[in-house]
């Protein structure tokens, strides 16, 4: 079983894309996007590849962002 580390500051998500982290994202309580690593992010959007031609651009504000770590 997975745990589910939110993330919230721009920290949190350098480190998750440093780590090729496997995310979960969630938006109006459904989970739009599942183990995909984020590629790129600034303070609006985050951009998550979940294949090699699925990338993905996801709103910091309407999201919320989840890194995956295996206990």
């Amino acid at each position: 079983m997975a745990l589910n580390i939110r993330l919230t500051s721009d920290q949190d998500f350098e480190e998750a894309m440093q780590r090729q982290a496997r995310i979960r994202v969630f938006k109006n309580d459904h989970m739009i996007d599942n183990n995909g690593i984020i590629v790129r992010f600034d303070h609006q959007t985050v951009v998550i590849q979940s294949g090699i031609g699925d990338m993905a651009y996801q709103s910091r504000a309407e999201c919320e962002f989840f890194e995956l770590r295996k206990r």
